[in-house]
């Protein structure tokens, strides 16, 4: 049986203070507290659809708004997938889903390609989304893009409602990083011999 990819992270900043334990080849537990009630709704799902294992703690400023807390959790995230994916030997690499969420649909596709890039398309038309700045919802997405080395497309196919778009997006986007992480090639899944 192979090993099960793991990584333990700390990042402390002026700002922020995050700790995480996350498991690749988990069983959808999670244990999360950022303070920030949405927020930890919604990382919920990507451990739980993604069948990643999750133990988050993060704290920090909050005025004016989450925007540092969100971004640097989005930080820590993506870095953590990087380091426990190593080689990236055997993965699939690519990723895609798309859950309905009552009237709102988002399909959310990846590539850890070694190339971060955010493709985001969340037609949000309130300010808040639960308790958090709508903004920062694309804020996480970039951030977590650019601490993965992947290039995540998010683009809806349908809704209106906020909620349900964001509820969406992170469904979608749990289940296409358990796709992407998933063992189902040999070598290292380029043509180039790296990622």
């Amino acid at each position: 049986m192979p090993k099960k990819r793991t990584k333990k992270y700390k990042r402390v900043t002026k700002e922020t203070n995050i700790s995480l334990d996350l498991c690749l080849d988990g069983e959808g537990k999670y244990t999360i507290d950022t303070g920030i009630v949405f927020f930890d709704h919604m990382l919920t799902h990507i451990a739980k659809h993604g069948g990643f294992n999750l133990t988050l703690k993060a704290s920090g400023d909050k005025i004016p708004d989450f925007h540092h807390l969100i971004e640097d959790v989005g930080i820590a995230l993506g870095e953590s997938f990087n380091e426990a994916l190593a080689d990236k030997k055997g993965i699939n690499r690519y990723g895609f889903a798309s859950c309905p969420m009552d009237e709102s649909q988002v399909s959310v596709s990846l590539d850890f390609s070694g190339r971060p890039y955010l493709v985001y398309d969340l037609p949000l038309n309130k300010k808040k989304v639960g308790d958090i700045d709508e903004d920062t919802v694309e804020e996480f997405f970039k951030a977590f893009a650019g601490s993965a080395a992947a290039t995540v497309h998010i683009h809806t196919v349908c809704g209106k409602n906020p909620h349900h778009l964001v509820e969406s997006a992170f469904k979608s986007f749990g289940r296409a990083l358990k796709e992407a992480v998933k063992h189902g090639t040999k070598g290292i899944p380029s043509t180039k011999g790296v990622l």
